[in-house]
């Protein structure tokens, strides 16, 4: 296992937090949260990962804090104008600038979406010029403030009433089973299932430049099931491969995994779910200990659970697997890893900040 660094307490986990949210600076912002990391028992490398910083620039960064303190997080390269007034002219004038402002709010007029090459060719038609590099137009959206991103999937059906109402009063209801047993461990866990298959997972990965990654392809529609909880403010994990959604199976897995975390008459577990409608039959049996809450419905967003099946499928992607056994051999060990060693990643990810009981 990598060593963990110890930081001088310069400032507080809660201070660099704060500071690399508030940071307006990019540099800054990077090295904060970086520390903000190790001060929460990250290792350097594992926040590097995260953070997207050379290992070797982390270490030299956590270095320069523990020895200068804060004075070690300022930039210290001089900051330059969007209307860079010094150096090379800007391609776009303040007025053209505030016309892309504006021009990509909307769609392009492919209807598509605004990529670089994209907002080139709209600057070569605003401004005359014969050939903007598709760069440039990459450049240009980095400088109004937007960024490369995957939109959070969001039901049309949810209701954000519903949802916020349920984010004020979760905590509300975690207290009142505390003060109905006032001698018992209350403990909340988020489920939820996951299917996988033999149907492949494509995702981008790291390969050398000029050489295309392959991966081979099999399509065949056969499927497992995890039904995965999470305790958001410890990380710890359950995992339980099955092969089906239903009732039996659901009550199986409670079952097990009211035993495999001590719920009784001392120890209470409350598992918050979703309305899948195997999971409001009222053929479902609770073990003792065990009391449910559900979601609002449509609200993915608001399921913690939901983040595991990414790091889950991790070992998965851009893989061909033969059977399904094959297939369960590779998840079973990657479960038993992230049970064993990932909870501050996975305390990271799901213990959202409504999250307050």
């Amino acid at each position: 296992m990598p060593r963990k660094v110890e930081l001088k307490p310069h400032l507080s986990p809660g201070d660099l937090k704060a500071r690399y949210r508030s940071s307006k600076d990019p540099v800054e912002a990077r090295r904060c949260h970086l520390l903000w990391k190790v001060a929460s028992g990250w290792t350097v490398k594992a926040a590097a990962t995260v953070v997207g910083l050379n290992y070797d620039y982390a270490r030299r960064v956590v270095k320069k804090y523990n020895e200068m303190g804060i004075d070690s997080l300022k930039n210290a390269r001089p900051k330059t104008s969007i209307n860079h007034k010094g150096g090379k002219k800007s391609i776009l004038n303040s007025q053209q600038l505030e016309r892309l402002k504006e021009v990509i709010k909307q769609k392009p007029v492919d209807g598509g979406i605004w990529t670089g090459p994209k907002v080139a060719r709209w600057m070569e038609q605003e401004t005359g010029h014969s050939k903007i590099y598709d760069s440039r137009g990459w450049d240009y959206l980095k400088k109004l403030g937007y960024s490369w991103q995957r939109p959070r999937p969001k039901h049309r059906e949810g209701c954000p009433i519903q949802q916020q109402e349920f984010k004020e009063s979760f905590p509300k209801k975690v207290q009142l089973i505390q003060e109905e047993n006032p001698n018992a461990e209350v403990e909340v866990w988020f489920f939820d299932e996951h299917r996988v298959g033999l149907k492949p997972i494509l995702a981008k990965v790291w390969a050398p430049v000029g050489e295309r990654p392959t991966a081979i392809v099999h399509h065949r529609y056969e499927w497992l099931y995890v039904y995965g909880f999470v305790n958001p403010k410890t990380g710890g994990i359950h995992s339980y491969l099955i092969p089906r959604v239903n009732v039996q199976w659901l009550n199986l897995v409670f079952e097990t995994f009211a035993k495999d975390v001590g719920a009784g008459e001392d120890k209470i577990i409350l598992i918050v779910e979703d309305n899948a409608g195997w999971h409001r039959s009222k053929k479902v049996s609770l073990p003792l200990g065990v009391k449910i809450e559900n979601l609002p419905p449509y609200s993915p967003e608001l399921q913690p659970a939901e983040r595991l099946w990414k790091l889950i499928d991790e070992p998965l992607v851009n893989t061909y697997f033969e059977t399904l056994d094959d297939l369960e051999k590779v998840l079973v060990e990657r479960c038993r890893f992230l049970q064993e060693n990932m909870q501050t990643e996975i305390k990271a990810l799901t213990n959202y900040h409504w999250l307050t009981y």
